[in-house]
């Protein structure tokens, strides 16, 4: 059997991402970072918001608000991409959430990570996810993110069985009432100084549940959120890449 481990181990190789010290891509029909036509009419980007089901296309800023994007790509194709086309860019994070409204300038996302934090927890990091009323989708991804692949323990980020033991929260869902008041005694048991991190549509705008009476829309309504994370789900590497960017020291 010993000897069995050993072949397959040769045979399967070193299976981690090189990322982020080598380029890597993503199926084609993967959906990124999207980049707006500053030269596209008022009347094909009503035509997108018409049939964007987020309500997250803004037709006077000609914009996409990604706190609320799906990412399901029918803006780019009821137009043929005259207004959008999604790149494969899966870098996506920021610490101030309005640089998740995309418009004509198609300015880059920004992490502006404070200091203290990378000097506090740049070494090692534990996070409690919370899973505050979401489809579980979140969830599973975030999972992939300690197989072999992305291994994101090789940068000092675990996840903790209890608040008590975190660094932080790792918030996902749109925040049910019914979920309200253990995420707040979450909260209150994480040690100062502590973080909070919303990831994915849910938890920055309520997602698909927004102006449900029963949920929150989002993290933001409760709690200072430091580091926001787009998507539905994000990405395994968008995660992965706003963690590493947000809580490492630069080398």
């Amino acid at each position: 059997m010993f000897i069995d481990i050993i072949k397959n181990r040769a045979e399967q190789g070193n299976r981690t991402s090189k990322y982020p010290k080598g380029k890597i891509s993503l199926p084609k029909n993967y959906r990124g970072v999207p980049v707006i036509n500053p030269e596209c009419s008022k009347e094909v980007v009503e035509e997108c918001a018409k049939i964007c089901p987020q309500d997250a296309i803004n037709v006077e800023n000609k914009s996409i608000d990604l706190r609320k994007c799906t990412f399901c790509g029918e803006c780019e194709r009821v137009a043929n991409g005259e207004f959008v086309k999604f790149s494969q860019n899966f870098e996506m994070g920021v610490t101030n959430e309005n640089d998740l409204i995309i418009d004509k300038e198609n300015k880059k996302m920004e992490i502006e990570s404070k200091e203290y934090f990378k000097k506090i927890f740049g070494g090692a990091l534990q996070l409690r996810v919370v899973s505050a009323g979401g489809c579980n989708s979140c969830e599973a991804d975030i999972n992939v993110l300690n197989t072999p692949v992305y291994d994101l323990s090789r940068f000092g980020i675990q996840f903790a069985a209890s608040p008590r033991h975190a660094d932080g929260l790792l918030i996902v869902g749109p925040v049910t009432k019914n979920m309200e008041y253990a995420l707040k005694k979450a909260y209150e048991a994480v040690p100062n100084p502590k973080v909070v991190i919303a990831s994915g549509a849910c938890a920055l705008s309520g997602g698909v549940f927004r102006d449900n009476k029963e949920q929150l829309n989002g993290v933001s309504n409760l709690f200072k959120v430091d580091l926001f994370v787009p998507g539905c789900p994000p990405h395994p590497m968008t995660l992965l890449y706003a963690l590493v960017k947000f809580f490492k020291k630069d080398k």
